[in-house]
């Protein structure tokens, strides 16, 4: 098992610094930030911009790997965000994780003045955002003119990545996906899978339904050919009513049912003073010496 933390990008650099050089020296394999302009009921508070923050971390670390969790076309199109995250990719020797999600219905949704998408045109566009990135961060050959890009959500002339991708054929995907249309974009390009779960549930639901989803993937996994160990399955443990580091049992816990359900990688969230995520620093120092 693989175990992830995500640091909110709410404090300054001055503080935030020294999170993610103890992320790496506690033996974390990866790191995330969320990706949003503001989040829920955070939205009031202090809250940095997520590649920055990234390739900051990206400079004070030498091993672990980076993400976002997760990116969105709610306010990004593909383009200029394709040579942020080859970029940060570069900055970090190659060890950026690209966690890509539909967009959900909050502030990030309407911000830029967006009408109210359907989940069905939600889904398109997140097909689409997927496709167009998947192609500019492969990168073109020197010479070919560049990509263009006709869609009904996104387009360009001429967009331009020359060079060589630092990872091959490009940074790894990790798209999350809860419905059946979602899976299937899953199995069609990702090297990993990230759920928070069915939405609403929590408890003994809440990991009835991690169970359902995990098993729907392999089963659009199989329709493409590919083996159910194919794909890193990444399940976020503060999603279903409990926050992980509430306690080292609960972790333990959370943690083995994670491992028995397929999972190959766990992510929690640093605990915050107070609020959402609230929790003690302690645990979490406990919990990683036994990495």
């Amino acid at each position: 098992m693989r175990h992830g933390i995500v640091i909110l990008p709410q404090e300054p650099w001055s503080t935030a610094r020294a999170k993610w050089e103890s992320a790496e020296a506690l033996g974390f394999d990866h790191a995330w930030t969320y990706d949003h302009l503001s989040w829920r009921t955070l939205a009031d508070q202090v809250w940095h911009a997520t590649v920055p923050t990234l390739t900051a971390a990206a400079v004070v670390t030498q091993t672990i790997r980076l993400g976002t969790f997760v990116a969105s076309p709610n306010f990004r199109h593909p383009v200029p965000f394709a040579k942020e995250i080859a970029t940060v990719d570069d900055i970090s020797g190659g060890r950026f994780i690209l966690g890509i999600g539909s967009g959900g219905t909050g502030f990030d949704a309407f911000v830029l003045g967006q009408p109210e998408y359907s989940p069905r045109e939600r889904h398109q566009r997140y097909v689409e955002f997927v496709a167009v990135l998947d192609e500019l961060l492969r990168h073109e050959p020197t010479g070919s003119g560049g990509f263009d890009v006709d869609g009904r959500w996104f387009t360009a002339r001429g967009a331009r990545m020359v060079g060589e991708p630092v990872q091959r054929p490009r940074v790894p995907f990790v798209l999350a996906a809860n419905g059946p249309k979602g899976l299937s974009l899953v199995a069609e390009r990702a090297q990993g899978w990230v759920t928070t779960g069915l939405e609403g549930r929590t408890g003994e639901e809440w990991w009835e339904s991690v169970e359902m989803l995990s098993r729907r993937l392999d089963d659009a996994l199989d329709s493409v050919g590919r083996e159910a160990r194919s794909i890193d399955r990444y399940l976020s443990l503060d999603s279903g009513g409990f926050f992980s580091f509430e306690s080292v049992a609960r972790f333990d816990e959370m943690v083995e049912r994670a491992g028995a359900l397929g999972f190959t990688d766990v992510i929690s969230h640093w605990p915050r003073a107070d609020g959402i995520y609230a929790g003690e620093e302690g645990v979490l120092r406990e919990v990683a010496a036994r990495f």
